[in-house]
């Protein structure tokens, strides 16, 4: 049969030859892919609701005023106990100089009452010398007072004389009891001033504890870093007026690690444990894998957290899957997890618990 009377050139075979080869490979290739995809998923729980987190702190001033200096950039990288910013503290140093000195006034009180305490304490033992001078003199006048009784009553004594002797011994006795009540007196105000001197001693305490404060507002116009973080947003300018816990920055913890929060769906979790790896990829490297380990499951789902949580009870019911958030850390080395950022986006994936794991 000649070229002529055949259906099929030479062509069209190779044609239809050359398309059952690329067919045959590209099913192949599709069931390949099948069977790992398979795989994946018999052996595999992934996600692609995932995002990288870092602690992104507020940086706040304990004292209000006008800012002198700002000592950062936006996106610096600072270390800890580096200078952010400093606040004019010219007010601040006035009140620690008041303060020194009203503590350097009740101090110098309280020697002006330990003297006074001295001096009460000496002018209360005289009272107490006194007090042995006029007994004495008592005694002296009551035994004259016996002796002119018993003159007067042999009439060797007169009436006037008898009468001289016992003004005597009132006057005598007036002052002894003037000696006692001066001596009682007087250790009423030693008691006095030692109250005084507690009293004294408690002022210069407030005294100090204001000085402290005051010193600590001075301490607090200068802000430093409080850890190696990397610095965010910036929202101040030199001369803007500040007040006490004002946000002026945003710094990103670059001590406390990085993590990722993956939301697996609430049919996903029976095969997750605290503990287990897992492999971590974002959008912005993909193909490059980064380890991690489970360290938390959250006790509720996303929703329930919300603001407004559902409440299935009224309405028409419609069920959602939904989802739970889980705390993935990353334990590759920082200089690995640098080029990571908080809030990109990750795909999860975590091996599935077999019988031997449970």
């Amino acid at each position: 049969m000649s070229s002529t009377n055949n259906p099929y050139s030479r062509t069209d075979l190779l044609i239809t030859r050359v398309t059952t080869w690329v067919a045959g490979v590209i099913l192949l290739v599709l069931l390949v892919w099948g069977c790992i995809t398979l795989w994946d998923v018999y052996r595999y729980e992934e996600t692609n609701d995932a995002q990288v987190q870092e602690y992104i702190n507020p940086v706040t001033s304990r004292v209000g005023g006008f800012i002198k200096e700002i000592r950062f950039d936006e996106n610096q990288e600072v270390k800890k106990g580096d200078t952010l910013l400093v606040i004019d503290n010219s007010e601040y140093q006035f009140q620690q100089q008041q303060a020194e000195a009203e503590l350097a006034n009740a101090r110098a009180q309280l020697q002006v009452l330990n003297s006074n305490v001295e001096s009460s304490s000496m002018s209360s033992q005289v009272n107490e010398s006194q007090i042995n001078a006029a007994k004495a003199k008592l005694w002296k006048q009551q035994q004259e007072f016996a002796r002119y009784k018993r003159l007067f009553e042999v009439e060797s004594a007169t009436q006037q004389q008898l009468e001289n002797v016992q003004t005597a011994l009132q006057v005598a006795q007036s002052d002894y009891e003037t000696a006692l009540k001066n001596y009682q007196a007087s250790k009423s105000r030693v008691n006095d001033t030692r109250t005084q001197r507690s009293v004294a001693a408690a002022e210069i305490k407030r005294r100090q504890a204001m000085l402290s404060r005051n010193k600590l507002d001075v301490g607090y116009t200068v802000i430093v870093a409080p850890y190696d973080c990397k610095m965010g947003r910036r929202t101040i300018q030199p001369g803007q007026m500040v007040q006490a816990g004002q946000t002026l920055a945003y710094i990103v913890d670059q001590e406390a690690g990085k993590w990722v929060v993956a939301n697996f769906k609430e049919t996903q979790l029976g095969n997750m444990h605290v503990g287990e790896l897992a492999e971590v990829e974002t959008d912005a490297f993909p193909g490059r894998k980064f380890k991690g380990k489970i360290e938390s499951l959250s006790p509720a789902t996303g929703s329930s957290f919300s603001l407004l949580p559902p409440d299935n009870s009224t309405g028409n019911f419609v069920k959602i899957v939904q989802r739970i958030p889980v705390r993935i850390k990353l334990i590759d080395k920082p200089a690995e997890l640098a080029i990571l950022r908080a809030g990109m986006n990750a795909n999860v994936s975590i091996r599935k618990m077999d019988e031997n794991d449970k």
